[in-house]
């Protein structure tokens, strides 16, 4: 079975998140690494996809300033969204050479790793027809954006835990005049570390992949500084 590390980094800049993604995703395509799947948070970001429209932003550089939100054009998929504390994102480096040469069964199954994971909390999540994402009926709760290069992801999801949903208020979430949501305005209580763990166990079973949690060391070059926290029982390398 192909092995998948998995980090917990904690609350990391985005701009540092990025850049480290794209170290990994150079190694993964020399085979220097095996799959990544980078779990965190973010401090208050905005980020527009490659093919994202700028009216869909609803705040000038200066209101985003002052709210402490940053705002990144990245070359993912999808348009517009909003990263933030109390927010699971996940970041795939994931070589689908070895799983499915299948972009949107990728993407099938981020999502149904997510809804798999909402489950577990009482939560009925699904998909709307043509709409990227995890839905509660009509509310947004996961939002999906991803870039592939030779075969090899990077971006991934972010996961509402129990995120302040006030700063959707700067955007149009996706492009889509559609409400969002959290796990904790639908009444689950957990931790974004507690979810993390929960989704990357049905993470590992939908890729079929072996997932061993990993510690980094601060100087490490794979993760410039970072350092990751292993869950109980997970494998330290």
């Amino acid at each position: 079975m192909r092995k998948c590390q998995v980090s917990e980094l904690g609350r990391v800049d985005y701009g540092e998140a990025l850049a480290l993604q794209q170290r990994l995703v150079a190694a993964r395509k020399e085979g220097a690494v095996p799959d990544q799947l980078l779990l965190l948070e973010h401090p208050h970001v905005i980020t527009l996809g490659r093919n994202g429209q700028m009216q869909n932003l609803l705040a000038s550089s200066e209101i985003l300033a002052r709210a402490g939100i940053s705002f990144y054009p990245i070359d993912r998929g999808g348009d517009i969204t909003y990263h933030g504390p109390g927010q699971l994102v996940g970041y795939p480096i994931f070589d689908l050479r070895d799983w499915k040469r299948d972009v949107g069964a990728y993407v099938r199954g981020l999502e149904q790793a997510i809804i798999d994971t909402l489950g577990e909390y009482g939560i009925a999540a699904g998909r709307i027809p043509k709409l990227t994402g995890v839905w509660v009926g009509e509310r947004k709760i996961a939002a999906i954006g991803v870039h592939i290069s030779r075969w090899v992801t990077s971006h991934g999801f972010a996961l509402n835990v129990n995120t302040d949903l006030s700063y959707f208020q700067y955007i149009v979430p996706c492009g889509l005049t559609k409400p969002v949501t959290s796990m904790a305005q639908l009444g689950a209580s957990a931790t974004v570390s507690e979810v993390a763990g929960r989704f990357a166990a049905h993470f590992a079973r939908i890729f079929d992949c072996e997932v061993a949690f990993q510690r980094q060391a601060a100087n490490s070059p794979e993760f410039g500084g970072f350092v990751a926290c292993p869950r109980n029982g997970g494998e330290l390398t």
